[in-house]
């Protein structure tokens, strides 16, 4: 089968350069280190003596930010060194930025093409593979079978859309899934997707998703959210603090309900001011676009920092700054979940710093996660943008509710964290 696989990479990998070669001119960054998509990694030593090399593979910016906890647990002990390697530019540009001092290196994943793929691996000469949410690259995992080298996946998560798909090709998503030592499943949904797919469920666990464990830094004390509320222009002459609406990781169309809910709230005397912090941040021309083209004052990040006084709409254009961010808000409407979006971004990260969440119909990627947050009556569930702005003046005007939604999101929060030790500790054992 990997020789059917080898045979149409290359063809498919055609047909989508023009996709991919667009994406890259909008992200930027991609130049740097690009030979290392064709597995050409800086020659590593040879692995330490009493220590296992873990080559661990992290996608993009919300990987490279969960695998934190999971990094130090695993090199707790001093007996693993770690290659890090992730997908995106930007994923790449963060991982560099957290981890350079504690890995032993960084650089980007190979195409997964066998030429690419076995350079790669020659360089890297990892003891143990960790691959992390939904990654099944067949010919990493072959290279990995063929050398006898154990493979992980951690926090796996099935999509609705991903499980439709292996669904229609049930022995290549059981061929897949079986060569995994471990798969560590992110909820109990998950899990059961994963053994539906044809994993055996002796090699499949439930331990929780890793993303619980990552920790707030910076936390802000109130001097520090005074002054980034100044800094967005958010800060009222007369002292009373507006009430800031986050719109976390949004997509196209977001912003414009975003925009209306403000317009709602202003009308109904409320001084509102939007916190925008798009998931993408080359989006940002087709956002400014929006702005220009209504009333309201607004500011972009990514040509000044420092907003003027009385901003309403501050566009965060910029990557690895939501966390910080988040912390002036009073609302957070999490993004990807307004049809016609339906995975959903994640709303942990919100959830941990106590924040009201509202977020769509479907959140298909964080299903058991957004049903658990709507359980403990840390999140609302809006069908649409018209439900949303309804939501909002809702909340605006209920502090009471806000205040009991943020003490049951952070305590929700606390009560599922620890995955990425337990599963460390299984790796290691």
């Amino acid at each position: 089968m990997i020789w059917i696989y080898r045979l149409l990479y290359l063809p498919a990998l055609l047909v989508m350069l023009p996709y991919y070669l667009l994406r890259m001119w909008r992200r930027g960054g991609y130049a740097k280190d690009f030979q290392h998509r064709f597995g050409r990694f800086p020659q590593l030593a040879k692995p330490s003596a009493g220590k296992r090399r873990v080559w661990l593979q992290a996608v993009s910016v919300g990987e490279v930010f969960a695998i934190g906890p999971l990094i130090e647990a695993l090199q707790a002990e001093g007996s693993i060194e770690i290659v890090l390697t992730t997908t995106t530019s930007t994923g790449y540009t963060e991982a560099r930025k957290r981890y350079q001092d504690k890995v032993l290196g960084i650089g980007i994943f190979p195409l997964d093409f066998w030429l690419c793929a076995r350079t790669a691996w020659g360089r890297i000469q990892p003891d143990l593979i960790i691959l992390t949410e939904s990654e099944l690259w067949p010919e990493h995992l072959h290279q990995a079978k063929r050398r006898g080298i154990p493979t992980y996946l951690v926090n796996a998560r099935i999509s609705d859309r991903s499980f439709e798909r292996y669904q229609k090709v049930p022995k290549l998503a059981t061929r897949l899934l079986n060569k995994f030592e471990a798969i560590f499943a992110a909820s109990e949904l998950d899990r059961s997707r994963v053994v539906s797919l044809g994993a055996a469920p002796t090699k499949v666990f439930s331990f929780g998703s890793i993303k619980f464990d990552v920790s707030v830094e910076p936390v802000l004390d109130a001097p520090a959210q005074k002054a980034l509320l100044q800094q967005l222009g958010f800060a009222s002459p007369e002292g009373k603090a507006p009430l800031v609406l986050l719109g976390s990781s949004t997509w196209p169309g977001e912003e414009s309900a975003l925009i209306r809910a403000q317009a709602a709230l202003i009308a109904a005397g409320i001084d509102c001011r939007l916190l925008l912090v798009p998931r993408h941040a080359e989006r940002a021309e087709e956002i400014v676009a929006e702005l220009t083209n209504q009333a309201l004052s607004w500011h972009q990040r990514s040509q000044q920092v420092q907003a003027k006084p009385g901003t309403r709409i501050y566009l965060a254009d910029t990557t690895g700054e939501l966390t910080r961010l988040s912390q002036v808000a009073d609302i957070a409407f999490i993004g990807k979940s307004l049809p016609p979006h339906y995975a959903g971004q994640t709303p942990i990260e919100a959830a941990s710093l106590g924040l009201p969440i509202l977020m769509g119909p479907k959140m298909s990627n964080f299903k058991d996660v957004s049903k658990s947050l709507i359980r403990s009556g840390a999140a609302q569930r809006v069908d649409d943008a018209e439900a949303l702005t309804h939501a909002i003046l809702e909340l605006s005007a209920a502090p009471e509710t806000r205040n009991t939604m943020a003490q049951a999101g952070r305590t929700w929060h606390a009560a599922n964290r620890g995955s990425s030790q337990r599963i460390a500790s299984a790796i290691k054992a």
